[in-house]
């Protein structure tokens, strides 16, 4: 027993000594050398796997490294997650991510947590790893989800028993951000179908799930005036048609008539601003059953359908009045939960519609206090925002941390500002990027890009994004 206590007290002695000949020997070198070294043991800490409360081990760490992630608090108010997911067969991981695995705007966000009291850990799920992953996440009082759209398909895994095992953790207690149904429902086009009572609504705003709606509903509002129908699964604009008739022929009262099946269209598509021109019955057989004998040549990139599975399964069109100052823009307000960050005004390209990126569109910025908008800002965050979750099915949900909403003026021109009637155009809470990032993320002329590209400016700015989730997050858990 003295024995060991003896080649104990001396092991201690030795390595005391070491220490004390390594610090002095550090003493000596350059600067230059001794930055290196800090570089390196800061580099060996942030390759620690999933740094911290929460034991990730068991399953895959695909990050490389966590450059810029803060230190973990060792005593976290509530212990959280952000989730993504790596796309192993897209270049870089899929078109959002930075070098070392993590979306290009992680890090903000999972900061403005630490910022905040708690601890938020860069976590990637893996479909081989289903069961593993989701009792990790049982250990987490909240998980911010970061996966695009079709990203964990694209990887070879199952959307729906994902969002359903995300559905378990938040019946436990769990807070996910946005859980699956918050992203379901306010991303779906007939939301605007149960916002169209508020101010921010359109009141002859309706939705089709099956083919005899559709058919029935189209013909008669054509018939009345210039419509925008709106598929629910397309993005960036595709399947979003504006449509006119040729001839101009509309009745004076909603329902006087209906569209006979030949009447020629005037169609634009709000993804490219292609032009096209169909029969009533073309456009709705494109809609039904995509390119066929019936449906006539069609140069749209899309492939119709849009009724597909029913309702179950996503198939559903929205049926919208056209508002002609559509070409003067649409706003697209920026939102942290409740909180209004800035406002982007984004105008097509001169004898556009769509001002979807890649058009030649314009975009504008403007600070959340703009007195242009103080209208719309006023009626929208005071009077609307409280009745949007109900009105969506989801009372029992926070608003989204990190969402948009997009707006187009319903008025005739000429009225004054303050009287302008702004209307819903979407909801977006999927997953919505930090624009101020966006020099973190790979691609072709960028293969290794990296949080460190990203401007001293607009890290700063991302920090105050971050910084205020955090807070609001830690409002609504403490709650």
């Amino acid at each position: 027993m003295g024995s060991a206590a003896s080649t104990e007290a001396v092991q201690k002695e030795v390595a005391a000594k070491n220490v004390e000949e390594i610090a002095a020997a550090l003493k000596e070198l350059p600067a230059d050398q001794l930055s290196k070294i800090k570089e390196a043991v800061t580099a060996g800490a942030a390759a620690t796997p999933c740094p911290g409360p929460v034991d990730c081990s068991k399953v895959k760490v695909v990050a490389k490294d966590y450059k810029g992630l803060m230190e973990q608090p060792k005593e976290p108010k509530f212990k959280g997650a952000l989730c993504q997911i790596f796309v192993r067969s897209q270049p870089y991981g899929g078109s959002d991510k930075s070098n070392n695995g993590h979306r290009y705007d992680s890090v903000p966000f999972a900061n403005g947590m630490i910022t905040s009291g708690m601890s938020c850990q860069l976590i990637h799920y893996t479909h081989e790893e289903h069961d593993a992953f989701f009792d990790m996440c049982k250990a987490f009082n909240f998980i911010i989800v970061r996966c695009n759209p079709g990203q964990i398909k694209a990887d070879g895994g199952d959307q729906q028993k994902f969002d359903d095992s995300m559905r378990t953790l938040r019946k436990a207690g769990i807070q996910i951000w946005p859980s699956p149904d918050v992203m379901e429902k306010m991303g779906a086009k007939d939301a605007l179908c149960k916002v169209a009572t508020m101010n921010i609504g359109l009141e002859d705003t309706l939705a089709y799930y099956s083919t005899e709606e559709f058919v029935t509903g189209f013909k008669k509002t054509m018939a009345f005036q210039p419509r925008v129908i709106k598929q629910n699964r397309g993005s960036s604009g595709e399947g979003i048609w504006i449509i006119k008739l040729k001839d101009g022929n509309y009745c004076k009262e909603y329902g006087e008539r209906s569209c006979e099946d030949g009447e020629k269209l005037s169609l634009m598509e709000a993804n490219d601003n292609h032009e096209e021109e169909h029969t009533v019955a073309e456009f709705i057989e494109f809609c039904v059953s995509g390119r066929s004998d019936k449906s006539g040549e069609w140069t749209s990139k899309g492939v119709g359908k849009y009724l597909e599975g029913g309702k179950a399964a996503g198939g559903q069109l929205v049926d919208q009045r056209f508002c002609p100052r559509i070409v003067e823009g649409e706003l697209r307000y920026n939102l942290i939960v409740d909180s209004l960050i800035g406002i982007i005004h984004k105008k097509p390209k001169e004898g556009g519609i769509s001002a979807v990126g890649g058009t030649g569109s314009t975009y504008t910025y403007y600070g959340p206090e703009e007195k242009l908008f103080e209208s719309l800002t006023t009626n929208f965050l005071k009077k609307d925002l409280p009745h949007v979750m109900p009105a969506l099915d989801l009372a029992e949900e926070p608003v989204p941390l990190w969402w948009t909403t997009d707006f187009i003026n319903s008025s005739p021109e000429g009225t004054k500002p303050e009287d302008e009637k702004w209307i819903v155009g979407e909801f977006n809470c999927s997953c919505v990027g930090i624009s101020r990032c966006l020099a973190a993320y790979c691609k072709d002329d960028t293969p290794s890009a990296s949080f460190d590209d990203i401007s001293e400016e607009d890290k700063a700015e991302a920090k105050k994004y971050g910084d205020l989730m955090g807070e609001k997050a830690l409002a609504i858990l403490s709650k």
